[in-house]
């Protein structure tokens, strides 16, 4: 056993915990960098095998679905969007109903992360303006883009992850994932409107927020390449990272929209990150300690490679350091034919529970904090664990289903 890689190893994964080292300026992209940094520079790892550690097929496929994000975001599609959706005259129940299947939808083809970075400054306007409370929107915009995002192998960075490594069908997985996924929607819908019967109305005054003029040439761009994306992943057994790339260079060469402007937009910090994780978990692997670990569940009856297992493992993990570490760390307990849709279904809605779960929590609290609105881990928890508690009792069910009757489970 290598106790310099296990100490850096832990190190690494207490910073995914607390988001960050006491006494230290660094976020959790940071800790994972550094921790990379020091496994190289102490020659545990060296810079060949840094490089080969880093799954290249999961970033290429991640930063192409960036750009492709970058051109709605530059168009002005999310911002007209939120807007036109928050100003329809309906019954705050069917715009809740409205909003989770958009954000659903929206996730499910454009990660989760960013739609909720996108519409929930201008979702929260919208409620305002209507004296309806902005916080049941904004939470079911939250638990909708989380459970939406597990419907597809590219609706959030776990899910690219796990479809990449383990070479998952993309029309496969989506028929496996699409019922869970939809009973889950439901379930967040009846969840908010129990919680919040008789409470939607509420004055409240939010500063103005600035909004991305429409483009709708661009935005017809975008929606073009996304759908022919899509169409290729269903029908066609390219590379999805080669399809991705190819998607954000056609984007990229634009007489309009300027590339900086474009790559300013991708989300360089997550690249990073899962880098820097990706070398960590690879020095741990290659010590022979993460077969130890593995090998102490194993002795106390946990196998981590049966579905049932690897499932609650996922759970637990996925809400102590974020599913997607959580998600790194499993991967090499995979082997189960089910087992890139349990991990997938159960890291994603897990994410629910609390708080810290999920990037895409993180961010609507944030961007509410911002517009002067609380949203407390009370306030999340009253939603969020009642939404996980089912969502994942339902694609327990559901994939004990797939395990008596889908071919080769």
């Amino acid at each position: 056993m290598d106790k310099f890689v296990l100490f850096v190893f832990l190190t690494v994964y207490l910073g995914m915990i607390a988001g960050e080292i006491p006494g230290l300026a660094l976020d959790r992209t940071g800790v994972a960098l550094l921790g990379a940094i020091v496994l190289v520079a102490c020659r545990r790892v060296s810079p060949v095998e840094a490089w080969q550690a880093i799954d290249v097929p999961t970033m290429g496929l991640m930063l192409g679905l960036m750009v492709v994000s970058a051109q709605f975001r530059l168009g002005g599609f999310y911002s007209h969007f939120t807007k036109r959706l928050s100003e329809t005259d309906e019954s705050p129940r069917l715009l809740l109903a409205l909003v989770i299947a958009a954000a659903a939808l929206l996730s499910a083809l454009l990660c989760n992360d960013i739609i909720c970075l996108a519409m929930a400054p201008v979702l929260a306007d919208g409620c305002s303006r209507r004296r309806l409370d902005p916080v049941p929107y904004l939470l079911a915009l939250a638990c909708a883009a989380n459970v939406g995002s597990a419907a597809t192998l590219i609706g959030n960075p776990q899910n690219m992850l796990i479809g990449q490594v383990l070479h998952l069908r993309f029309d496969t997985y989506l028929i496996q994932a699409a019922v869970p996924t939809a009973l889950g929607l439901v379930a967040v819908w009846a969840v908010i409107c129990r919680r919040f019967s008789g409470r939607w109305q509420l004055e409240t005054s939010l500063p103005d927020q600035p909004v991305r003029p429409f483009n709708g040439w661009q935005t017809a761009k975008g929606i073009a390449v996304l759908l022919a994306l899509v169409i290729t992943f269903l029908v066609n057994g390219w590379p999805r990272e080669v399809v991705a790339l190819a998607a954000a260079g056609i984007l990229l060469t634009s007489r309009r929209m300027a590339s900086r402007d474009m790559l300013q937009l991708v989300d360089w910090q997550l690249l990073v990150l899962f880098a820097g994780l990706f070398i960590v978990n690879h020095a741990m692997q290659q010590s022979g300690n993460l077969d130890r670990v593995f090998e102490g569940f194993r002795s106390a009856g946990i196998d981590p490679e049966q579905p049932a297992s690897l499932f609650v493992l996922s759970v637990i993990l996925s809400n102590i350091v974020s599913n997607v570490p959580a998600t790194m760390l499993l991967l090499p307990c995979a082997t189960h034919p089910l087992a890139g849709p349990v991990l997938a279904l159960s890291s994603t809605l897990a994410g629910n529970l609390l708080i810290v779960g999920s990037i895409a929590n993180i961010i609507v609290v944030d961007q509410a904090s911002r517009l002067g609105l609380s949203i407390t881990w009370r306030d999340h928890a009253i939603v969020g664990v009642p939404v996980t508690m089912l969502t994942l009792a339902i694609a327990a069910v559901w994939l004990l289903a797939l395990a008596w009757w889908w071919p080769c489970a």
